[in-house]
């Protein structure tokens, strides 16, 4: 099998334009940051279970923090040292995600809902 070539990385403005359509989202270091307020602790779940359908779907993975009912999520693609497509794709994803009852809190973008 052929080894998959890692995307490059992206600049800082074009990281930052593509995170003004992704409310809820902030670029930290060299990776993104989103944070979703839930319906309580099993909301905080539900939209974990959710994610890592669509990391495995997409084969990128996040680092997620869950504290009651916050979920904090990290993205940065490690085989490229930086924040990539793969990245700001991702958090487009689970921006749409209608599960958990989860809203964006704050980013770049302000606050909404993960629709």
């Amino acid at each position: 099998m052929a080894e998959r070539v890692p995307p490059p990385v992206l600049g800082v403005g074009e990281v930052d334009a593509a995170l003004a359509h992704l409310p809820g989202w902030r670029r930290s270091g060299g990776r993104i940051v989103g944070t979703y307020r839930c319906a309580g602790f099993a909301g905080a779940i539900e939209l974990v279970v959710a994610v890592a359908a669509l990391a495995e779907a997409a084969d990128h993975h996040p680092d997620i923090d869950v504290r009651w009912d916050t979920v904090t999520l990290a993205l940065a693609t490690h085989e490229s040292g930086g924040i990539t497509s793969r990245d700001l794709d991702l958090a487009a994803a689970i921006d749409r995600l209608e599960v958990g009852g989860a809203a964006a809190t704050g980013g770049a973008g302000g606050s909404g809902s993960v629709s």
